[in-house]
């Protein structure tokens, strides 16, 4: 924040503070609406003009690089123009190294954005930048129009993290004006980083990445209609609007009630695999599945054990002969869980049992205890996430839940899905391919 109403720079403490960090650059953010001015800081328009002044030379006489933020710019442009203006000229003035034109509140337009920054381009020689938010979904668009109308400075996110709607999100900026505008933004090599990139810092933040963000999420140049899949098995580009290798990405191939047997065949060749018998005939069962509440296009690993279980020489590594599940409440010491399995590993009937915090915990204890003595292996395999759905909500607590889980094994991860009414029945299912398919993919 600029210096407080009433004072000097020399002796305000949030200056010193940002002066003591010793960083090279600083940047002050000051009022430009004069809403804020009057009814937020309770100050007089020109002392505000004053603060930004004072506080921007202040740090420029020490030797610092100053960004000034000139918050709500656009809004105070609708308030009084003239004033707003007069902001960004006192930031200019002191000797601000870029002014940055903020929409704080994410509410313009693009066609807007792009006239305020040619007027103030008009009206000042120093370097603009843009900042905006993403209230009215328009935070990248506005951003655009920004640098269009000559701003050289873009502040904004990874991902778009941020308060309320988030920030612009960086990601799809680069690639935006690299890939289809023609700025040197990032060496190629680089820019290939941005899908890694996007993951690592979503992985920081313990978010889990977005699957549909542009670019370079998991979804972007994924395909599952039957037309779309069978025009890229052709010419890549004809449903794709960049090559993903560019951002670090790759095209997917999908299979859900919307495909063709060219998804069949493009997405078992990418897993490495031949479908053990005719495409029609396995497509025909998928939709068979889905039209039962499963859902393929998010649970690869089910459907890798589908076109698996297709092959003629195809063996299951174990087979679930019986389950009993256990949920009790006694004397309010709390609600525990017991399940008893019954298994075939090759020739052997297996027996277990075993208590977990809930009743898919306890399924999941009692089958691992059951195989690892078999396949020690799966002691590697663990259960990263569990989402339940409901499928058909309309009928209540009678409604049909769709279970997903994903796996990991170091750096690998799959999906699998189950559908039933009973949702230990679903998780039982989801749980069997889980575990059962990194003991085929062992096998080769």
């Amino acid at each position: 924040m600029t210096r407080r109403a009433g004072g000097r720079a020399e002796d305000d403490a949030n200056l010193r503070a940002l002066v003591e960090a010793e960083t090279l650059v600083v940047t002050l953010v000051g009022k430009t609406s004069a809403l804020h001015v009057e009814r937020v800081l309770e100050t007089s328009r020109d002392e505000n003009l004053r603060m930004i002044g004072d506080s921007v030379g202040y740090c420029k006489r020490l030797g610092r690089e100053v960004i000034y933020d000139a918050e709500h710019f656009f809004d105070g442009c609708r308030l009084d123009l003239e004033y707003a203006h007069a902001t960004v000229r006192a930031a200019a003035d002191a000797g601000a190294d870029c002014v940055v034109l903020c929409d704080t509140n994410g509410g313009e337009l693009p066609e807007v954005v792009e006239q305020r920054v040619r007027d103030v381009r008009s009206r000042v020689a120093t370097p603009l930048g843009i900042h905006t938010h993403n209230d009215s979904g328009l935070a990248l668009a506005n951003a655009l129009a920004a640098v269009k109308a000559g701003c050289v400075h873009v502040q904004g996110t990874i991902n778009g993290y941020g308060e309320r709607c988030g920030n612009m999100d960086l990601i799809p900026l680069i690639a935006t004006l690299q890939c289809k505008l023609g700025y040197n933004v990032l060496p190629p090599a680089q820019l290939g980083c941005l899908t890694e990139v996007a993951h690592f810092v979503a992985a920081v933040a313990n978010l889990n990445p977005d699957p549909h963000q542009p670019y370079v999420g998991r979804s972007a140049f994924a395909h599952k209609g039957g037309i779309h899949v069978a025009a890229v098995a052709k010419v890549a580009e004809s449903y794709q609007h960049i090559d993903p290798v560019l951002v670090g990405n790759e095209m997917r191939v999908v299979v859900s009630e919307l495909a063709g047997r060219r998804n069949i065949t493009m997405r078992a060749e990418a897993l490495g695999l031949r479908v053990g018998v005719p495409e029609a005939g396995l497509l025909q069962r998928i939709k068979e599945l889905e039209h039962a509440g499963f859902q393929f296009d998010g649970a690869e690993g089910s459907f890798e054990m589908l076109v698996r279980r297709s092959a003629p020489d195809y063996k299951p590594p174990f087979e679930l002969l019986g389950f009993t599940v256990l949920v009790d409440e006694a004397n309010g010491a709390g609600v525990k869980a017991q399940a008893t399995v019954k298994l075939r590993v090759g020739d052997e009937v297996v027996h277990t049992a075993a208590e977990g915090a809930g009743p898919v915990n306890a399924l999941d204890c009692a089958v691992r205890k059951g195989l690892l003595p078999h396949y020690p292996e799966l002691a590697d395999v663990r259960l990263v996430d569990y989402k339940v759905r409901i499928v058909d909500e309309h009928l209540g607590t009678a409604a049909k839940p769709r279970v997903v889980l994903e796996s990991a094994r170091g750096s690998e991860r799959w999906s699998t899905v189950g559908c039933s009414e009973n949702i230990i029945e679903a998780s039982w299912q989801a749980l069997k391919d889980s575990l059962e398919l990194p003991l085929l993919r062992a096998r080769g």
